[in-house]
């Protein structure tokens, strides 16, 4: 399965302290665990670590390794994090426009 988003969203909720892969995974396991479908903790902790792995390596990606071991956080000096995570803005602004519209069409009765 591809766990990307959701690792992203958990990663950008932590803040700059980052989370450990452990955590991490632990997060995306009960997300993903409910009464019909079951996928195995350990096949989502290698994907995260996979995932983690991955997307870390250079200095311009969109993870980084903190100084201890095992923790990634959002890479604050990527500018790729902008496309991910500064749209939020700009929904709330189309949701606010739609509500101010008003109905004002006659009333018939």
């Amino acid at each position: 399965m591809n766990y990307d988003r959701e690792i992203l969203f958990i990663l950008n909720e932590a803040g700059t302290k980052g989370l450990s892969v452990q955590k991490i995974a632990r997060h995306v396991f009960n997300n993903h665990t409910n009464f019909f479908e079951s996928v195995s903790y350990d096949e989502i902790h290698r994907c995260v670590a996979a995932f983690l792995k991955r997307n870390s390596r250079t200095a311009d990606s969109i993870i980084e390794r903190t100084d201890v071991r095992g923790v990634y956080r959002i890479n604050l000096f990527n500018t790729s994090r902008q496309l991910y995570f500064d749209f939020k803005d700009e929904v709330k602004e189309t949701n606010e426009a739609e509500k101010t519209c008003e109905d004002k069409s006659l009333s018939l009765f």
